[in-house]
């Protein structure tokens, strides 16, 4: 999974029901979350950049197969991610 826009990670751990869990922060309350990932590849406090891989997905968060969770959170409200999201 690669970073949707530049941040810093502000979580990286297993969460229960989301399993390995990734948080990014985005400045001006935008929150980028990823769960169910395989692995995390960035620590809490790094910075990220637009496209930087980020987590492997995976089916940690207790699915039968592997997917993402993906949510975009703007002031603690989630907000359709397409707003964010090119589908190249």
């Amino acid at each position: 999974m690669r970073a949707v826009a530049s941040g810093r990670v502000v979580f990286a751990d297993w969460l229960r029901g989301f399993g390995n869990l990734l948080i990014i922060d985005h400045g001006k309350g935008y929150l980028t979350i990823y769960g169910n990932n395989e692995s995390v590849l960035k620590q809490v406090g790094e910075p990220v950049r637009t496209g930087d891989a980020v987590a492997t997905v995976g089916a940690s968060g207790g699915n039968m197969e592997s997917g993402l969770y993906f949510e975009v959170r703007h002031e603690g409200k989630a907000f359709d991610p397409m707003r964010w999201v090119s589908l190249k």
